[in-house]
């Protein structure tokens, strides 16, 4: 693997506000023509459905049942604010009143976009696929902290980075931003944060997902899929929702 794959660490912070336009139009669809709603299938014993995550053939984590008659697929970045509002506002949401009644699953797709996203994404997925939706959940929340430890980096250090090769980028970059401290508050050991820092298979697996994401000429993130069909100008809970609905969730 060539050194420096990604942005440069300037780059990385000046494009951070543009990761979807599409999101910034919150003019939510008209629900015209919505199919009835699925009723709701029994989750496994002693589970409710949010509680049944597994990895898919295509790089990404599912939760909920796999036989939904809704299966709705997001890439999404860990460095992208418009990510992190929907986190915000529609994840609780589609978890909470369409995962667990069984009638949707969700599975999300890293589309990483710069060494810090990266960082940040083998993190969470460093434990798999249960706590998966937890530790992204939380990194969304550290998000706004991460911004500014970066933004704080000097000049020289950053120029430093950029000579380094890949796995010694993200081991620095989890020390400069406080990722490694993040981890490490969940559970996760030094020697383990270290192995998933290095894993070059993860990374791999993390730059084919996004390589096949331009295939299909994703606008941005986050994107949506409704069973196979990307969604065009829905970034919100408020677009996404109808959407839902009308596929009869």
């Amino acid at each position: 693997m060539t050194k420096a794959p990604f942005l440069a660490l300037g780059a990385a912070a000046l494009a951070l506000a543009g990761c979807n336009k599409a999101a910034d139009n919150t003019t939510a669809p008209s629900n015209a023509g919505a199919a009835a709603p699925a009723a709701a299938v029994a989750p496994p014993a002693g589970k409710d459905w949010t509680q049944v995550v597994s990895a898919t053939p295509e790089g990404g984590f599912v939760m909920g049942n796999p036989n939904a008659k809704v299966k709705v697929v997001e890439y999404l970045s860990l460095t992208c604010p418009h990510c992190k509002e929907f986190e915000e506002k529609g994840f609780p949401k589609l978890r909470d009143e369409y995962v667990k009644k069984g009638t949707v699953s969700l599975e999300a797709r890293n589309y990483v976009r710069d060494f810090v996203d990266m960082t940040a994404t083998l993190v969470s997925r460093c434990g798999g696929a249960d706590p998966y939706f937890p530790m992204t959940q939380q990194v969304f929340e550290q998000q706004s902290q991460i911004f500014d430890k970066l933004q704080a980096i000097a000049p020289a250090e950053q120029q430093r980075l950029q000579g380094l090769s890949p796995a010694e980028q993200f081991k620095a970059v989890a020390a400069l931003t406080g990722i490694d401290q993040f981890a490490k508050q969940r559970g996760i050991p030094q020697a383990k944060l270290d192995a998933c820092l290095s894993d070059k298979s993860a990374v791999d697996k993390l730059v084919d997902m996004q390589q096949k994401a331009n295939t299909m000429q994703i606008p941005g993130t986050p994107t949506f899929f409704i069973n196979g069909q990307m969604l065009e100008n829905v970034g919100t809970w408020e677009q996404l929702e109808p959407k839902l609905k009308a596929a009869g969730a």
